[in-house]
């Protein structure tokens, strides 16, 4: 990645009449006012399908796009829906939060709808799409059958044979309306997609995508290919899997993270090439032109903790895949340069040795940095030029959120650190005087890439924020408005990037 800078903001908080954010004009206008600033990046969060708390790291698929980002408008203008249907799909009681209970009902009743009004040319490019693509088939037999038995997770669908991925008895649900409804619904995401992502190049902006490292327990993917997951094998057992993810005690958590992802079985994958994978970061690289492994270092070593549980602190580390899969990638796709590492939380000694061996970029955080009596690797100077820099990420709090919750020996130390002087440290806004200081400090160092929140160009406060790691609910809901993205002083931002040699 060149010397550049970007922003981190979610397709789902760009602004417009939807209720969330689409594959729209306002994605187009936004990818506009990251080139005026200056910015070459546009960072976004996972475009899968929000799962357990609304959170894109938790999704039916790690294949399948989020079909709340198709615009309806699109849709219109390929005859699929009419003007009035479209009126109908706006949703405008907040356009600060998203209210995704309302939205899944709403905008599956309008794809519906337009799936009706497919004509057999349109149905005959989905089902060539479908065999184009390694993942679809298996999206689709899931969804469809998931729909059957209202949602429920495949461990407690009925019939044995459609839950244990029986051919014979997938048959007729591939011949079904509704399995070509859920293909059809991919296709239309998929060259949306396309369609917007050529036009934001062309404006000289590259997308840098999040890829998260594990999937859902409850996804096509774990129904599908469990064999590539260590699955309880005991019987009279309440739990499906044997191992889950998770992290160990952090700077989020007191008691560890207990995500409850599948453990994968590296044995059994490393024995096929690492296909799976292989066929995952392909589709990663057709949506993204830069790609974020999200928890990078369970690659090295993954926290495992067992099903049964209470917190993540019964865990241990188990070594990962390591270099073997980095070899096998380097065979397909002939190098790595597209891929940079989320390196964040516990620094063991392996993690630091396979960084360095797989030359990967990592992160740095500058909210991590200002303990007084520390010389930490997140202190700007300490930076190396191969990573990518941020103020904060999606789980940290805004950057003004931060300076008014962090501790006072640690805040005046950024704040000195970074050249600011005067006694109104806690005012937010786009020309919040403390915000600009800790960007230009950024915007200053080493890092080849510097990229800040949406909620950071904006100074606004913890209200913002996007996640809180650990939480159940409350968290991926933010939006923000025009009237806030026009707020902000794409002067000055181009005059940053200039003068630090990020154009």
């Amino acid at each position: 990645m060149k010397r550049g800078a970007g922003v981190l903001m979610h397709i789902a908080s760009l602004p417009g009449p939807f209720g969330i954010g689409v594959f729209g004009e306002e994605a187009l206008a936004f990818a506009k006012q990251l080139k005026k600033q200056g910015m070459t990046y546009w960072q976004v969060l996972p475009f899968s399908y929000p799962g357990m708390g609304n959170s894109p790291y938790q999704s039916i698929s790690a294949f399948a796009g989020n079909w709340l980002f198709i615009d309806p408008r699109r849709l219109m203008a390929k005859g699929l829906l009419t003007s009035e249907e479209v009126v109908s799909a706006e949703y405008n009681v907040n356009k600060w939060r998203i209210d995704y209970d309302y939205l899944r009902n709403d905008r599956e009743r309008l794809l519906r709808i337009a799936f009706g009004r497919a004509d057999a040319k349109l149905k005959k490019e989905v089902q060539k799409f479908v065999k184009e693509s390694t993942w679809l088939d298996d999206v689709a037999l899931y969804l469809a059958i998931k729909d059957m038995y209202y949602g429920r997770p495949w461990w407690e669908w009925d019939d044995k044979k459609l839950r244990d991925y029986d051919a014979k008895a997938l048959e007729p649900i591939r011949k079904s309306d509704n399995y070509l409804f859920h293909a059809f619904v991919q296709y239309l995401f998929c060259t949306e997609w396309t369609d917007i992502k050529k036009q934001i190049n062309e404006m000289g902006i590259c997308i840098v995508g999040d890829m998260p490292i594990y999937v859902s327990g409850d996804s096509a993917d774990v129904w599908a290919k469990r064999d590539m997951f260590k699955m309880n094998k005991k019987k009279g057992v309440e739990t499906v899997f044997e191992k889950v993810a998770g992290v160990p005690p952090d700077y989020f958590c007191e008691d560890g993270q207990f995500w409850g992802n599948p453990i994968y079985d590296w044995d059994k994958l490393k024995k096929t090439n690492f296909e799976w994978w292989m066929n995952r970061i392909a589709e990663n690289y057709k949506l993204y032109d830069y790609v974020r492994i999200d928890h990078f270092r369970a690659f090295s070593s993954y926290w495992e903790i067992p099903a049964e549980a209470k917190t993540a602190k019964e865990g241990k580390w188990v070594k990962g895949p390591g270099m073997a899969f980095f070899h096998e990638m380097d065979k397909v796709f002939g190098d790595s340069s597209r891929l940079f590492a989320e390196d964040l939380g516990e620094m063991t000694p392996d993690l630091v040795e396979f960084m360095k061996e797989c030359g990967l970029p990592g992160m740095k955080v500058m909210q991590f940095a200002f303990n007084p009596n520390d010389d930490s690797f997140y202190l700007p100077h300490n930076f190396p030029k191969n990573c990518v820099a941020y103020t904060g990420t999606h789980d940290n709090n805004t950057l003004l959120g931060w300076l008014w919750e962090a501790p006072e020996n640690e805040r005046n130390e950024c704040l000195k650190y970074c050249g600011f002087e005067g006694g109104n440290w806690g005012e937010g806004g786009t020309r919040s005087a403390s915000c600009r200081a800790i960007i230009r400090t950024l915007w200053m160092s080493h890092a080849d890439v510097a990229i800040i929140p949406i909620q950071d160009l904006l100074g606004y406060g913890g209200d913002t924020r996007m996640n809180t790691p650990g939480t159940p609910t409350g968290n991926w809901v933010i939006r923000f408005s025009n009237e806030d993205l026009a707020g902000i002083d794409n002067d000055w931002y181009y005059e940053l990037s200039r003068l630090y040699r990020r154009l």
